[in-house]
């Protein structure tokens, strides 16, 4: 990992009007990354957290020594003011804004990654991020919109145990052509009944990870239900756009690229809709064949 230390300004003016100058006493450090095609510059005023906050990084990210930043974020470290009362907080900023306050370090850390992961998830050049586990099944994608605590990480897991490489299980990566690409990333699992969660690689759990985009060929829209099991309906193409539309992250943003996206992935895939019952049970149901797609 590459660590600038800055003892003086490198930045020659504001990144942006309004911003301070980067590499001041008070942000001695700075780390600077590349993800999805944004640059996003991190700065703090300890060189220590810098090998924490890698770890909430976007999936793929590189090093960037560019000039040029789309966004910077600000991590001080053990900051004491009158409002603190004495006390040590850690403060996080997304450009001027405060995030997080906390003396929790793990708090901020999570906020830092949430807020980081969101602004990629709207803002990358080219790709529209649409909230949805992904995996890959005889040169196909099969896609599960949902937002969390829909049940699609799990159904994710168990696919890939089942034999599906893994794409993502938060994130699907669509490009102008509706082709889905990897958001690698530990799947989150949670507990029955608590709210905690176990990460787990795909390597783990006997499956494999995804390098190269597909085309979409099933998208498998609904919620996880207890005691059901799956028998969905077919989706027409301006239902399933709606219903993506409903996971779509840069919808408002960017609606045009967004909508003719879409209208490429429904075009050839088969969009199904229905409550779904174990994950184990569902799993095997839908990689049975694909014919039985077409139901």
């Amino acid at each position: 990992m590459s660590v600038l230390s800055e003892s003086k300004p490198t930045w020659t003016a504001a990144i942006r009007a309004g911003r301070e100058e980067a590499g001041n006493a008070e942000w001695p450090v700075r780390q600077s990354i590349l993800a999805y095609g944004l640059h996003i510059a991190i700065r703090t005023n300890t060189p220590k957290v810098l090998d924490q906050l890698s770890k909430h990084f976007p999936p793929l990210w590189k090093p960037s020594s560019a000039a040029h930043v789309d966004r910077l974020f600000s991590l001080k470290i053990g900051s004491v003011t009158p409002r603190t009362r004495g006390n040590s907080y850690h403060e996080l900023f997304e450009e001027s804004e405060r995030g997080t306050r906390s003396r929790s370090l793990s708090a901020v850390l999570e906020d830092f990654e949430r807020r980081l992961k969101m602004y990629v998830a709207e803002m990358a050049p080219g790709r529209v991020f649409v909230h949805a586990g992904v995996v890959g099944w005889r040169g196909k994608a099969i896609m599960i919109p949902g937002r969390s605590l829909s049940g699609k990480s799990t159904l994710v897991a168990e696919l890939v145990r089942c034999g599906a490489t893994y794409y993502s299980d938060e994130y699907a990566v669509l490009d102008v052509n509706g082709r889905v690409h990897p958001y690698p990333q530990a799947v989150a699992l949670r507990r029955p009944g608590s709210t905690k969660q176990k990460k787990l690689w795909a390597e783990s759990m006997g499956g494999g990870t995804g390098r190269r985009p597909h085309p979409i060929g099933l998208v498998v829209a609904g919620r996880y239900g207890a005691g059901r099991r799956w028998r969905p309906e077919p989706l027409s193409d301006g239902q399933a756009i709606l219903e993506l539309l409903d996971n779509t992250i840069p919808a408002r943003r960017k609606p045009e690229m967004v909508l003719t996206v879409l209208r490429r992935l429904v075009a050839d895939a088969i969009v199904l809709k229905g409550s779904r019952g174990e994950a184990k049970e569902t799993a095997r149901l839908i990689l049975k064949g694909q014919d039985l797609w077409k139901v």
